[in-house]
């Protein structure tokens, strides 16, 4: 599903020309190099994949942020 939502926020970005799908896709796509190296263990430091994560985190707060300066904006209503 994770990756799903990759591609998904990749069609918001490109075809819907949305910022925040950017942050959607990389954040799902980080989950999904996360639970690959998790489950197939890959020999991958735990220093790489905790900054993985925060990018991931970091990511989500900022399509976010898009998201809510998107809907609070005139032209949403």
């Amino acid at each position: 599903m994770e990756a799903i939502i990759v591609i998904m926020g990749l069609g918001i970005s490109i075809r819907n020309k949305q910022t925040y799908g950017w942050g959607i896709s990389l954040t799902f796509g980080i989950y999904v190099f996360y639970d690959l190296a998790r489950n197939l263990n890959w020999e991958i430091s735990s220093t790489v994949m905790t900054v993985s994560f925060l990018v991931a985190t970091i990511s989500a707060l900022v399509a976010v942020y898009f998201l809510f300066k998107k809907s609070s904006s005139p032209d949403s209503q």
